[in-house]
């Protein structure tokens, strides 16, 4: 794939950037800002950008404003978003733009585990969604006012955890060690029970974000 990588942690950036030569993808540009991720996106035609959510001037959130704007005008680049903590305001405004196709939000302490990496850019980089099982956690925190996961079996829920990470159904047997049939019976139940029976998402990454939308209101 073609990737730009925005990350102010020049130790960072550039290991990233070996990592991603090594394993054959093309690196067509590594900035330290945000305003330098916004040019060479507009100059190369990037697969996927991965990008922290805090750097220069504020160290605030200039990499997620950066990232959201890629969104909007640039809808068919995959972004992988980088944080340092959990941060559910920025994954929020992650899941409710218009385009939630080609979406990751890892830790960074995900970075160090390789193969958890690489997978989620190449979910990100086919259209679909990665989120890291930490910031699933979060988003699907049980409400004390309402608690629409109450009505959820163990086993369901252990399978919703593993959708909103972005996985498939055949992932998903895989890492319960259930049947894909199985599976797919869970999911109906989930969307059943959540009340998302409307009609088809449009996409499967669509499936799993109207369900962390519906989750998180």
């Amino acid at each position: 794939m073609r990737v730009i990588l925005a990350e102010d942690s020049t130790l960072l950036r550039e290991g990233l950037v070996r990592l991603l030569a090594e394993e054959g993808h093309e690196v067509l540009a590594a900035v330290g800002d945000a305003e330098r991720l916004l040019a060479a996106v507009a100059a190369e035609r990037p697969d996927v950008v991965v990008a922290d959510v805090r750097m220069p001037p504020t160290h605030t959130d200039e990499g997620l404003r950066a990232v959201l704007e890629i969104r909007r005008s640039r809808p068919d680049v995959g972004v992988l978003v980088l944080s340092q903590y959990v941060e559910k305001r920025d994954a929020t405004e992650l899941l409710t733009g218009d385009h939630t196709a080609g979406i990751g939000y890892l830790l960074k302490d995900r970075v160090a585990q390789v193969d958890e990496f690489l997978d989620a850019l190449q979910r990100v980089g086919d259209g679909q969604a990665a989120f890291d099982p930490e910031v699933v956690r979060r988003l699907l925190v049980r409400s004390t006012r309402t608690d629409p996961l109450a009505r959820l079996t163990g086993r369901e829920g252990e399978v919703l955890a593993e959708m909103a990470q972005g996985h498939t159904n055949a992932a998903i047997a895989a890492r319960l060690h259930v049947s894909l049939s199985a599976v797919e019976k869970h999911i109906n139940a989930i969307f059943d029970k959540l009340g998302l029976t409307g009609g088809p998402a449009a996409g499967y990454s669509r499936r799993v974000l109207a369900v962390l939308r519906y989750l998180d209101t």
